[in-house]
């Protein structure tokens, strides 16, 4: 760029295009790529989508598998703040619990190739980035929209469960409409204590029974006699109490298979094997970590002529022999 004996370049000979605005086919390219990765992967652990698929109320799509591992307990080594960070702005709060996602139930077409489709079962079109496609909640069964828009029936057609037309909820939805609707959707849900499963929400629960309890617990006291007499019904729970507490070391050892609180078969065996992945790889990290340690150092006592082979770490020091 000069002093070479060359010429040095204006900016008008580097710079042929000026920077301008992308037209529509340009942009409607852009959307359609990004569509084709949302449907292909999952965003938070950038693997290939799955069965179990999953869904929460912006109609985003996950693997159920990723959802179990960002919602179990953080193991011995916590991940990045960077990487919690990064699933975070993906999911933006919309999952805190497995009551916060629907699973996705498609229907599957196999072609020549050992390759497999997602479509329709009421058109057979392919429910991809260039169909419109929809979900119903609470049943999870996915369809065209315009299939269902044709149908326009309270059952649904695969499983015959009921819905509403605020429960049909769009896969990926782009119209600023459908995502206003969707939000509109989940507000309504939070405020009458529901979650995007239709399932009632943890803290509503609670309350209810809290407000249960207070009027029984002053009826009782109430109702106990001055000479210090306890009640019959209050005898009755703490027996309750004691037999629950008596059999409870068998119910612990027979149940650690099974993670606690979840009800779905399905769900909790999933659970339980990411779980075991998870204490076999911290097994194999500290087995690695000893083995590692121990090649540092040998149990026979130093020799010149036997050691002549070995590192500079293993020369002149040698641990003692164990009687």
């Amino acid at each position: 760029m000069g002093n070479d004996g060359g010429s040095i370049p204006t900016r008008r000979e580097l710079v042929k295009n000026a920077a301008r605005i992308p037209n529509t086919t340009e942009l409607k390219a852009t959307q359609l790529e990004a569509q084709t990765h949302a449907w292909s992967y999952c965003p938070l652990s950038n693997r290939p989508l799955s069965a179990p698929i999953v869904s929460d109320c912006a109609g985003t799509l996950y693997n159920k598998d990723a959802i179990l591992e960002h919602l179990l307990p953080r193991d011995d080594e916590p991940p990045a703040t960077a990487v919690i960070k990064e699933k975070e702005d993906v999911l933006r709060g919309r999952v805190r619990g497995l009551r916060d996602i629907v699973e996705v139930k498609f229907a599957m077409l196999k072609e020549g190739k050992g390759e497999e489709k997602r479509i329709c079962p009421i058109t057979s079109k392919e429910l991809g980035p260039m169909t419109k496609s929809v979900y119903l909640v609470p049943c999870g069964h996915a369809f065209s929209e315009a299939a269902i828009r044709e149908v326009a029936a309270d059952n649904c057609v695969e499983c015959n469960e009921a819905y509403t037309s605020e429960n049909i909820i769009p896969i990926l939805p782009l119209a600023k409409e459908d995502i206003a609707k969707l939000a509109a959707r989940m507000a309504r849900l939070r405020e009458s204590g529901l979650t995007h499963s239709l399932k009632k929400a943890p803290g509503s629960k609670k309350r209810k029974k809290h407000a249960e309890t207070e009027p029984t617990s002053t009826d009782e006291k109430s109702t106990s006699t001055n000479d210090g007499s306890i009640p019959e019904t209050i005898s009755q729970k703490i027996k309750s109490r004691l037999v629950e507490s008596t059999a409870s070391p068998s119910r612990t050892a027979t149940s650690t298979s099974i993670p606690s609180g979840i009800k779905n078969a399905a769900t909790a065996s999933l659970t339980a094997k990411v779980l075991d992945e998870q204490e076999e790889r911290n097994k194999r990290r500290k087995l690695g970590l000893n083995d590692n340690l121990k090649s540092l150092f040998s149990n026979s006592g130093y020799s010149a002529q036997t050691q002549k082979g070995g590192d500079f770490m293993t020369r002149g020091f040698s641990l003692p022999k164990k009687s």
